[in-house]
C-alpha cells in the first residue's frame, strides 16, 4: 500500500479552494418547474404509510431475538446436545 505521506497533492491549497468554488457554481441544477412538477408527482403518488409504528426497534429486536434463540435450539439439537 502506498503512504498517504508519499502522495504529493496535483493542486496546491488555495488551487483546490478555486476549483471547489467553481465546481459549486456551475453545478447543475434542474429547472424550478420541473423540480416542482417531480415534487407534485411524488406527493401523489404517496401510498400513505404515515410515521412508522411505536416501538418498532423493541419489536424487531424482539423479533431478532427470538430468531437467533431458534437458530441456536437448532444447531443444538443437530449437534446432539439436546
Amino acid at each position: 500500500m502506498t503512504d498517504s505521506d508519499d502522495i504529493e497533492p496535483a493542486l496546491s491549497a488555495e488551487d483546490a479552494q478555486v476549483l471547489e468554488l467553481r465546481l459549486s457554481a456551475q453545478r447543475p441544477v434542474p429547472a424550478p418547474g420541473f423540480r416542482g412538477a417531480l415534487g407534485r408527482m411524488l406527493a401523489a403518488s404517496d401510498p400513505g404509510y404515515g410515521p412508522r409504528p411505536e416501538h418498532l426497534r423493541r419489536t424487531v429486536a424482539l423479533w431478532a431475538g427470538a430468531g437467533t434463540v431458534l437458530v441456536i435450539l437448532g444447531g443444538l439439537q443437530a449437534a446432539g446436545a439436546l
